[in-house]
């Protein structure tokens, strides 16, 4: 039986209201007045006790779904296979894959030597480093040149502090080198002896330095080789394709730097290679006798370069792909007969291969509407193989090896989903909507046949737009519970992301960025003029970032959706921009501004979610967050529902739930993730008073 949408007032229990505690914050000679500022202390027993509050509170009002949550994860669960196993992959004399085993939660990371008919070699079994811990992350793992080494990364809070441990391949043995408080980044010189790893700032969590670690020396006295004092500036460590070099990246949001040195003399120092300008960003990698370089010098959608290993200043470099105004240029794979380049035209990705000898370049076809294709695991050079991987809303992902020269496409995987599961069943369309500017904004949808646009279908429309992240059309095991009751699913290709390239950016970051919310906007109201919903059944969900377009479209127009799912929100923009002391802040600067200045913090405190938070009615809400979370701290999800709770005049549902062991990624494992979607979606179909089977 369908549940009445917004719940009878009489019967809830009496929400929890957090303490108000006035704080004032100065700025420009502007006071503002935060009166739940006293949130930000995760060490507070009080704020420990509102949020458990929160959840009891959030547990008690979805009581009436707890059969269907349970119904929800089952079927989500169930589609999946229980015993599973990646496509494996070549890197140097073995082949590698990862596995699960029924009824585990973590995966098995294992090898062959020689193919994968030879015998098992499991090097970590992610079950075993689990046990004892509610959250268990296995980060990043690296095999030594030797191919004897193994060097992994886990984290166990949820933070993204990850400690390095190593393993002796040969023998079995775990070694006592332990490198703690650590990224998780690495790489191994060609020495079989040297690691180096990327290490945080212990306070604001800003990779921004490297280290090199010798076997068997205490990582206490590991020698630091690079430290970056921009606060703008993030540090990682890598390896070119051809394994000869080493090479620090440096990126912020409109500039980079690379220093190189060779793999094979791993205690000699780092040389850059092309010295760091503002608005300038550049990639490289090495093959053969030449440097390539994917870069915006004169290029807003990039263009490719190259240059002999004398030769690395700009003036010197060499076009080899030329800038284009309508492809933007996201990547590219260097093989050794071969260049494949990853192109985006009209919002979709295009694969072109180009033979660096004489002969004809071509494109892969992929033939639907709405797609995200993939450049895959390509980690040997000397092969004509191109591994990609495919996926629509309607296509689970695809994994298939691409003979560049006779052009075979060889079928090796598709994503296997259980339960009766046919791709014939669904559809997906490719929609423009108009923005008020007249800028065409795409969007991807699918549903179940035998879908009418009568307007009476409920929809859950995502989106994110910042950072020039592209959000692609691919495919969810787990939706299918929504598009089999009856949800449409579309997803906003908003300005902000990149998918119609650099300028779609530009557009929607820093004085432009309310484009990303009337673009959001313009994408619902479209989407009920077409008859694909109605107000009334029209559902918002957005994460992180997405998150913040969420607050911010509710503020606008809070009569247009009737409920929104905010997940990890970042939401109190102003006040987490003027606090260098947060994680992420300083390096954000370029992505939304510097409230330090006037003209950005004018614009900021216009949309922040918390700060235009009104006495007004709002749609039902339900908002996540993790205690932990690294990237958007819990208090600003806290402190929002808070201040919504003390102004809005509606009886809607209010729901805030915060996972008390688990970070921005929400819970760890492979199944135990699902609970939250389950409990998303069990939240959603209630609204739209879709009967609870």
């Amino acid at each position: 039986m369908a549940n009445p949408s917004p719940l009878v007032p009489s019967i809830l229990p009496d929400p929890p209201y957090a303490k108000v505690i006035p704080h004032r914050l100065e700025e420009h000679g502007q006071v503002r007045v935060d009166n739940y500022y006293w949130l930000n202390d995760r060490s507070n027993p009080e704020v420990l006790a509102y949020l458990q509050k929160e959840n009891d509170y959030a547990r008690s009002l979805q009581q009436h779904t707890s059969n269907l949550q349970d119904t929800l994860f089952k079927e989500i669960k169930g589609r999946i296979k229980p015993t599973d196993l990646s496509v494996p992959f070549k890197q140097g004399d073995y082949v590698y894959y990862v596995r699960y085993e029924e009824g585990k939660e973590y995966a098995l990371y294992c090898r062959k030597k020689g193919s994968i008919d030879s015998a098992e070699e499991i090097m970590i079994d992610g079950n075993e480093l689990a046990e004892g811990h509610e959250y268990f992350s296995l980060g990043n793992w690296m095999v030594s040149s030797g191919q004897d080494i193994l060097a992994y990364a886990i984290d166990t809070q949820g933070r993204r502090i990850y400690s390095i441990g190593f393993k002796n391949l040969t023998t079995g043995e775990v070694l006592s080198d332990v490198i703690p408080i650590v990224t998780g980044n690495m790489e191994w010189g060609n020495d079989n002896r040297t690691l180096f790893y990327a290490r945080q700032d212990p306070e604001t969590l800003r990779s921004y330095q490297i280290y090199r670690h010798v076997l068997g020396q205490d990582s206490g006295i590991d020698e630091l080789v690079f430290a970056e004092a921009d606060e703008t500036f993030s540090v990682f460590v890598t390896k070119s394709k051809s394994k000869k070099f080493l090479m620090i990246g440096l990126h912020q949001t409109v500039s980079s730097e690379y220093w190189y040195l060779n793999a094979d003399k791993p205690h000699e120092k780092f040389q850059v290679f092309c010295p760091r300008e503002r608005e300038h960003e550049y990639d490289i990698d090495h093959l053969g006798d030449h440097f390539f370089i994917r870069t915006n010098d004169q290029a807003k959608n990039f263009r490719l370069m190259k240059a002999d290993l004398s030769a690395t200043q700009k003036k010197q470099w060499q076009e080899v792909i030329p800038h284009r105004n309508d492809v933007f240029f996201e990547g590219f794979e260097l093989f050794r007969e071969y260049l494949v380049l990853e192109e985006r035209k009209e919002g979709l990705i295009h694969l072109r291969i180009l033979p660096h000898a004489a002969g004809q370049e071509h494109e892969l076809d992929f033939g639907e509407p709405a797609y995200l294709a993939a450049l895959g695991d390509n980690y040997e050079s000397d092969t004509p193989y191109l591994r990609f991987g495919y996926t629509s809303m309607t296509t689970p992902m695809t994994i298939f090896d691409y003979h560049m020269e006779t052009r075979e496409k060889t079928f090796l995987k598709q994503e296997e989903v259980l339960g009766g599961f046919h791709s014939r069943d669904y559809q997906t369309e490719r929609l423009i909507a108009s923005a008020a500017d007249g800028t065409h904004i795409p969007i991807s949808i699918v549903y179940r046949k035998g879908f009418s646009n009568n307007g009476s279908h409920p929809l859950l429309l995502y989106g994110y737009g910042s950072y020039g992240a592209s959000m692609d059309a691919s495919f969810s095991s787990a939706r299918l519970s929504l598009l089999d009751r009856g949800f449409v699913y579309a997803l906003a290709h908003i300005r902000g992301g990149e998918e119609l390239g650099r300028q779609w950016y530009e557009n929607g970051k820093l004085l432009k960025k309310k484009n990303t919310f009337t673009d959001f906007i313009a994408c619902a109201e479209f989407l009920i003029q077409q008859g694909y919903t109605n107000s009334k059944k029209l559902y918002a969900m957005g994460g992180s970032a997405g998150g913040l377009l969420m607050g911010a479209v509710m503020n606008m127009r809070p009569d247009l959706f009737h409920g929104m799912v905010a997940q990890v929100p970042f939401v109190d923009v102003v006040t987490t921009m003027l606090d260098a002391s947060i994680p992420l802040t300083t390096g954000e600067y370029d992505e939304w501004g510097n409230p330090n200045q006037r003209d950005y913090y004018d614009y900021m405190l216009s949309y922040s979610p918390y700060d235009n938070v009104t006495v007004s009615a709002y749609p039902n809400l339900l908002v996540t967050t993790g205690l932990h979370d690294s990237q958007v701290q819990y208090w600003e999800p806290a402190k929002w529902v808070a201040k919504l709770r003390e102004l809005k005049t509606d009886n809607h549902r209010l729901l805030l739930k915060t996972n008390m062991d688990a970070g921005h990624g929400g819970a760890s494992g492979r199944f135990k993730r699902y609970e939250e979607t389950a409990m998303i979606y069990a939240f959603l179909l209630d609204l739209a008073g879709v009967p609870q089977i």
